[in-house]
Formats: C-alpha cells, structure tokens, sequence
C-alpha cells in the first residue's frame, strides 16, 4: 500500500500529522504532497517543522490566485504526481481549494479518496468551503467523519453508512502530542 497525503494549508498539516505519524509508526509508504495553498513560512513549513514531519515530497507552488486559478492549477499539478506515483488512496482533510483538487483530481483517476473531516456542513453555499466539502465528500470512497452528527449528515445526503467512519477530531490527537512535547 502507498498513500497520498496532500496537505496545503497549516489547520491541514496539524490535523494530518497524527496521520502521517501513524502511518510512520506501522511502516507504511506514502507521499506528503502540499499545493503551496499556504506558502509563507510561518503558516506551513514551520508547522511542518514544529510537528515534526518530514518535507514534502512535492509542492506544487499554486500561490495565490482566484479560486478557480488555485484549484486548476493543483488540479494538473495534482493529477500528474497521481499518475507518476500511482498511490492505493489518496488523503485529504477539510475544505479548502486543494481539497477540492485533490479529491477532483483522484475520482477523475479512478484513485480511492479518502476525506478526513468529513461531513461538516454551515448549510450555506455562498461559502466556497461549503461547495468544497461537499464535492470533496461526494468524491470520497471513505469518510472519516469527526462526530456523529457529521456522519448522519453523510448519509443523509445518500453516502452509504459503510463508508462513512466516526473517528473524532484529529486535532486533539495533535494536541495531546504537542502539550507532551511542550
């Protein structure tokens, strides 16, 4: 098995290293991928640095732009890094434009994709997070939802209950290793 981790943004890094840690401990292949969605410093790589996960294996340096100009743009970068590597699933979490990419860019692919922080829902579609979150789960194979309420608004929107698994809000396992640390 080889897995795909694509964080972009700092709230993605922190809630994907438990992943990335977990994945480390059971000796399992992946990649750690970053649009470059988040390019300062002090809002990736130092996260990546503090957590204590190694550089990512690929940025594809998106920066700014309009929506669909960061989303297009990791999309390609995205779709050519999945072709290259040909990974069994593909990880994403929350709601931003890469995101949408990455779950855009796997299903296109045939690739499973699997979304971390499934299920949240504001109800409000002028947010682009809200259209994000629900293509990015309707993308999905599996569903790692972070409370049971997320995970009945899954299934209330016609995701199979099989797909969709409670596993909690990752941030507290980030938590929890950072205050042993600190």
């Amino acid at each position: 098995m080889k897995a795909l981790i694509v964080a972009s943004t700092r709230p993605e890094v922190i809630k994907l290293a438990p992943v990335m840690w977990e994945l480390e401990r059971k000796g399992v292949e992946y990649i750690f991928a970053t649009t470059g969605q988040h390019y300062d410093r002090a809002l990736f790589r130092g996260f990546v640095e503090e957590l204590e996960l190694r550089e990512p294996d690929l940025d594809i340096k998106v920066g700014s732009g309009s929506q669909a100009e960061q989303t297009s743009r990791a999309m390609v970068g995205l779709e050519t890094l999945m072709k290259k590597e040909e990974p069994s699933v593909v990880i994403a979490e929350g709601d931003t434009n890469s995101v949408l990419s990455t779950a855009l860019a796997a299903v296109k692919l045939h690739l499973p994709f699997a979304h971390v922080e499934a299920g949240l829902r504001s109800y409000d579609m002028r947010m682009p997070e809200e259209v994000n979150r629900i293509v990015a789960d309707h993308c999905s194979r599996v569903l790692f939802a972070p409370t049971e309420v997320s995970a009945l608004n899954l299934v209330g929107e016609g995701i199979p209950p099989e797909m969709v698994h409670i596993v909690g809000n990752y941030l507290v396992d980030a938590t929890l290793r950072g205050m042993r640390k600190a």
